[in-house]
This record gives structure tokens, C-alpha cells and sequence, in this order.
């Protein structure tokens, strides 16, 4: 029998005294919304399969909730996975997955929206899909269930979770989720899912998977995707926002601790810097600022509505924001004596300059991160990061100057090019800093050294490589933990069985759809918590789909192979990432796009996306000095001759 919302409330006055932190379930904090059921046309829940702590530090979510309240004829409601206690006593007393605003079950909505930023909640997903009684797969959902979306950086390759949703948000969801609630107000009165489906896969940017088959060489390669319907469109095209919306202010005050005790402002999307390995830094492309004084004016509405003491000024790589001191300055200048603190939590040490350092003095003192990613020039030219031991060194040096004790730098292991000696460099380079700091303040410096593992992600020059082996990491991992020990140092590491996860998954086809069900079958879930992560069920889980998970992982990718993920178009073109991945090999660098367009193939889908006329000139915010004149007819947005650089002049002299 399914629950009405009253009932549910009813069974929560039951359970949550008896479970940890019964503040992550109940809803009612500061700024939520809710609005009535009986006049709202089109009921959206959006969904974070993982814990309330930590889905409520994510940015997306907070916007996709607020611009979807916006509207006067739909709704948005929050619901995360509840933590292990609660799903028991969930489960145990028959109350399904709800919303924290209004207590209805996820099954009464439209539309279920997840957002999957990572590969590891994929388990979770479908743990929250049967807690909710919705079926797992798309296949069997009749017109009365509701519709399954998701988006996220690790929809990108969608394809093992190909099976569970009914379409996929390719790119920015600002305007997007905008037109999908359009169109399931359109076709769900007809009471014609296949209709609805085949409606929004012309909406740009959205992947409907069912429309689509996948075709395999005798070798288990990928071979082709192959359209079921002829409206069907390939390739794909990411959504771009071409302009950032006014920033969220009215952000919800959580009655828990969060993973971010802050509220985030995004000063910058996208990035011009084109490290090797990033997958964020190639499909977030173009680089889009807000203007300082629209920066500012976020703060002093956030601080008024939520009474946040820190604010995070978020980007890829906030210190390569144009106009960052100036922004630093005018924020330190407007609420001076107002006990804030902003933070810039991803500076890179090329553009980390002494007005800026100086610019953040203000700020409370703790750590400052750095992200080398490499501690050999050589490994640095490979990955795209070339900079100086010398560079590092006099940015630490400045940093411990002005206040700061504790240098947290991020580091890579387990690229196919990496050598011992490689890895003895980390350990060498982490004492050469903290050494610099005891110079500036003796004993209170210190250095935090965070080693994660390389995943070679799609859409990046490094989609060819293989993964290391777990034995491979195990022994660098040894190395590093000897080498890095004693006061000042401190080294945190990834289980290397968890990176296998995330490659898994992270490259693989459909046939991965096989073997994520199986894992969750055998209790996978909460697979990004090193307590609940079960390698073992996805071991047998491979096994009993037959498939050898090494084939995923550990074997080079010819150049002239076809990707599972390639009709899903980032508009960077293929013959930019291989020549980027042969240079790779030459440890040959590109500089900042800023300065010289590599011609990826972003500009002009940009381009016309921005283009009022054809025609049209205008100010590319990826190149400095230089414009962007779009040669080609409207139709080209809807192109696949969007990835073509021919379709673009840069002219220095306009």
C-alpha cells in the first residue's frame, strides 16, 4: 500500500529518534520552498544518491532547485540517500524514499532527477530507485512511473548507466531542465511515454539511451551506436549556458554539519589551461566570468538571507579568474569587520601572484593549496602542468610569509609514464617545502601531501592509456608512505581497488549496466565510503556477466578506436585530443588557450550559441585581444560542422 505524505510524517515520528543525525531527514530548514500540490502542474524531485551531508554542498543541485521553483506552474523538492541505519528502519516499516519538503514518495513525481557527479554513486542510484519502488529499469516504467533523468560530469559516458534512466542531461542544465519540463508538460496528458521520449531527445543536450543500440566487434571492442528511431539525432551535443545566470543567494541553511559549511559562488565556469588528465577542464569549455561587482552583490544578498560566515569563490582554477585581486580586494573592502571568510579553493601556482597573496591576508590562516599534480619537469610536461620546482618552491616560500603554516599539495600517481624515480620526487619536493617553511616560521610549518590515482577519463587526451595495476600503485604507495613520515608531514592516499571502480565505470560500455546491477544485487552501495566500498561484489559480479574487467582498464587504446562514449560530442574534436596525447608522449606543453587558440573545436558551437546574427563578431573570452567572426548560417548550432574549425577566423586585427 503506498504511503501518503501524512503517513510517512506519522512512521518518522516513530523512527528518527532512534537514528544518527535525524536532522538529514526531515527538512524544514531556512530558505526551502514549498508550494501546494493541488496547483502545481509538474512535480520535479531531485535526487543526490548519497548522504543529506554532502548532496547539500553541491552547487547544482542548489541551482536546479531554486530555478525550477522559479516557475509559477512546477515544483522541486530535495530527497538524498539515507544512511544505512535509516534505510533499515525505512525499509523495515514500509516507507519509501521521499521529498524533505512535502514527505510524498519519489513515485508520486513527474520527473526524478539525479545528479551524478562521479562514477561511484551509481550503486546508490539504483539502491534509491527500488527504496522509492520505482522500477530499475527503464524498460519496464509505464506511463505511471515517473520519468528518470540525470546529469553530471559523470554523464558524459553514460552508457553503464544506459539501462536505469530514461534520458541523460549532456552538459549545463540551467535552460535545459527548463525545456524538459515544457515537454513533459506537453506529452505526459497524452499518456504516451515512447512519444515523450522520442520529443525530448530533440531537445540539444539530452540523451535518451532507449532510442539508440550499441554494436560490438568480435574482440569485445565497441564498434558503433546505431539509431532505433530516425529522429534520433548523432552525435549528441553537449548544452552549453552561454551566458552564467544571476548566482544563487537564497541558498538553504542546513541544520547539520555539511561537507561545506559555506555558501558557493561560482566566480568562473570552465578553464583554459588544458591539463592532460582533467576531464572537468575539457568538458566544461568555453571559460565564462561573472563580473566582479555581480560577485559582490551575490555575497551581500547571501550573507542577508543565510547568515553564512564563509563564502567560497568557486572555479576550476579561481586565481586564473581575470580580475581576481581586484575581486579580493573590493569583497575585503565591502565587508570589512564583518567576520567573513572567502575562500579560493583551486589556485594554480602559475597564476598565484603576490597582489593576490596579499589580496587574501584578510582571510582566517590555515591551509593553502597548491596542485602540482607532478614532482619531475618531465612527468609535468607529459600532463600539460609545466612548471618549475623553482616556481613551486617561491610561491611556498611566499605563502608561509604572509601567515599561512600549512601547504596542502596535490599530487598524481599511476600514469603509464611514470617511473619510480617519479615518485620519489613527491617525497623529495613535499620535504624541500616544508624545509622552506621552518626557514620563514619554524616549527609551525607544515606540509599535507594528498596522492590520489590517475584515471584516464573520456574526452581527454588520455582516453587512450591503461590504468596502472593495484600492484603497481600498492608499491608507490609504499614508497611514499616510508618516505613521508615524521613532524610536519602528513600523506593521505586513494585505495587503489576504489580507482579500479571509477575507471570501470568511467570507461565503460553498456555492458557495464549488466555487471552495476549485479554489484548492487550482491549489496554494492555507497561505494565512494571506504567502509561500505565491497570489491569483492563487483569481482563477482564481473564474473557473472562474464566480462573481464582488465579489459576496461588495463590495455592501451589503439588511436584509431571507437570510444562507447563518442556520440556524446564536448565539441573538442578528436583529431585535437589525439595530437594533444601524441604530444603528450613528446612531452611537448600547450600554453594557456588564453593566449593562442588550439582550434579544439569549442568556439564555434560558442559562437553561435552567443550569435544574434549570422555574421557577427565578437569578443571570444577564451583568447585575449582577439574576436571570433562566425562564417557559417544559423543552422550551424545544430551541426555537426560545429566541432569544425574551419568555421571560425581569429583576425588579431579586429
Amino acid at each position: 500500500m503506498k504511503l501518503t505524505p501524512s503517513a510517512i510524517q506519522d512512521e518518522l515520528d516513530v523512527i528518527l529518534p532512534a537514528v544518527q543525525k535525524p536532522g538529514r531527514y526531515t527538512g524544514g530548514e531556512l530558505n526551502q520552498v514549498v508550494k501546494d500540490w493541488r496547483t502545481v502542474q509538474t512535480k520535479v524531485a531531485l535526487v543526490f544518491p548519497d548522504l543529506y551531508d554532502l548532496g547539500m554542498s553541491n552547487l547544482g543541485l542548489a541551482i536546479l532547485y531554486d530555478l525550477v521553483n522559479q516557475r509559477p506552474d512546477a515544483l522541486a523538492e530535495r530527497a538524498f540517500a539515507p544512511w544505512t541505519d535509516m534505510e533499515a528502519a525505512m525499509r523495515s516499516r514500509g516507507v519509501p524514499l521521499y521529498s524533505l519538503e512535502t514527505k510524498h514518495p519519489l513515485i508520486d513525481f513527474d520527473i526524478v532527477g539525479f545528479s551524478l557527479p562521479y562514477e561511484t554513486l551509481y550503486t546508490s542510484t539504483l539502491n534509491l530507485l527500488d527504496l522509492a519502488g520505482i522500477p530499475l529499469f527503464g524498460s519496464q516504467r509505464s506511463e505511471e512511473h515517473p520519468l528518470v533523468i540525470a546529469g553530471g560530469h559523470a554523464t558524459f559516458n553514460p552508457e553503464p548507466m544506459h539501462a536505469f534512466i530514461d534520458a541523460f542531461v549532456i552538459g549545463e542544465g540551467e535552460e535545459v531542465i527548463q525545456e524538459i519540463i515544457d515537454c513533459v508538460q506537453e506529452y505526459k496528458p497524452r499518456g504516451d511515454r515512447s512519444a515523450m521520449l522520442r520529443a525530448l531527445a530533440q531537445i540539444q543536450g539530452v540523451y535518451v539511451p532507449s532510442l539508440y543500440r550499441a554494436e560490438y566487434h568480435p574482440d569485445g571492442t565497441f564498434a558503433r551506436i546505431e539509431k532505433l528511431v530516425p529522429e534520433a539525432p548523432l552525435p549528441i551535443i553537449k548544452r552549453i549556458a552561454p551566458k552564467l545566470p544571476p548566482p544563487l543567494t537564497r541558498f538553504i541553511v542546513p541544520y547539520v554539519d555539511t561537507v561545506h559549511n559555506r555558501a558557493p559562488i561560482e566566480i568562473m565556469r570552465g578553464c583554459t589551461r588544458g591539463c592532460r588528465f582533467c576531464h572537468a577542464g575539457m568538458i566544461t569549455r568555453p571559460v565564462r566570468e561573472r563580473t566582479v561587482e555581480e560577485v559582490v552583490e551575490a555575497i551581500e544578498e547571501t550573507i542577508r538571507y543565510t547568515g553564512f560566515e564563509e563564502i567560497g569563490l568557486l572555479s576550476l582554477s579561481s586565481s586564473d579568474y581575470t580580475h581576481v585581486v581586484e575581486l579580493v580586494e573590493a569583497v575585503s573592502r565591502r565587508f570589512k569587520g564583518q567576520n567573513l571568510s572567502i575562500s579560493l579553493p583551486s589556485m594554480r601556482i602559475e597564476s598565484l601572484t603576490v597582489d593576490l597573496m596579499d589580496a587574501l591576508q584578510d582571510s582566517r590562516r590555515g591551509g593553502f593549496t597548491l596542485a602540482p599534480e607532478a614532482a619531475t619537469e618531465r612527468m609535468r610536461k607529459i600532463i600539460n602542468k609545466p612548471i618549475s620546482t623553482e616556481a613551486l618552491l617561491e610561491t611556498a616560500r611566499a605563502i608561509y610569509a604572509r601567515g599561512w603554516t600549512t601547504i596542502k599539495l596535490y599530487f598524481m600517481i599511476g600514469h603509464p609514464a611514470e617511473t619510480l624515480e617519479d615518485v620519489q620526487a613527491i617525497a623529495d619536493l613535499c620535504k624541500q617545502v616544508l624545509r622552506e617553511g621552518r626557514k620563514i616560521i619554524g616549527g609551525r610549518a607544515k606540509v599535507n601531501a594528498g596522492v590520489s590515482t590517475f584515471v584516464p577519463k573520456p574526452h581527454t587526451p588520455f582516453q587512450w592509456v591503461p590504468c596502472d595495476t593495484i600492484e603497481q600503485i600498492e608499491v608507490k604507495q609504499a614508497l611514499l608512505k616510508e618516505q613521508l613520515r615524521g613532524r610536519g608531514l602528513k600523506l593521505n592516499w586513494n585505495n587503489p581497488r576504489e580507482t579500479q571502480l571509477e575507471a570501470w565505470l568511467s570507461r565503460g560500455d553498456r555492458r557495464l549496466a549488466e555487471v552495476v546491477y549485479e554489484a548492487w544485487k550482491r549489496g554494492a552501495k555507497f561505494d565512494a565510503w571506504g567502509e561500505h566500498f565491497n570489491y569483492s561484489a563487483w569481482m563477482d559480479a564481473f564474473e557473472a556477466v562474464g566480462l573481464d574487467p582488465t579489459f576496461y582498464t588495463h590495455r592501451p587504446r589503439p588511436l584509431d578506436e571507437v570510444f562507447p562514449w563518442e556520440h556524446l560530442s564536448t565539441t573538442l574534436r578528436k583529431t585535437f585530443l589525439t595530437q594533444d596525447y601524441l604530444w603528450s608522449l613528446e612531452g611537448q606543453t600547450r600554453i594557456d588557450c588564453r593566449n593562442q587558440c588550439f582550434a579544439c573545436g569549442i568556439l564555434p558551437t560558442f559562437a553561435n550559441l552567443r550569435r544574434e546574427n549570422p555574421g557577427e563578431v565578437w569578443q571570444c573570452p577564451e583568447v585575449k585581444n582577439k574576436r571570433v567572426r562566425v562564417r557559417k548560417s544559423a543552422e550551424l548550432a545544430t551541426s555537426v560542422d560545429v566541432i569544425r574549425p574551419q568555421s571560425i577566423v581569429l583576425d588579431p586585427k579586429l
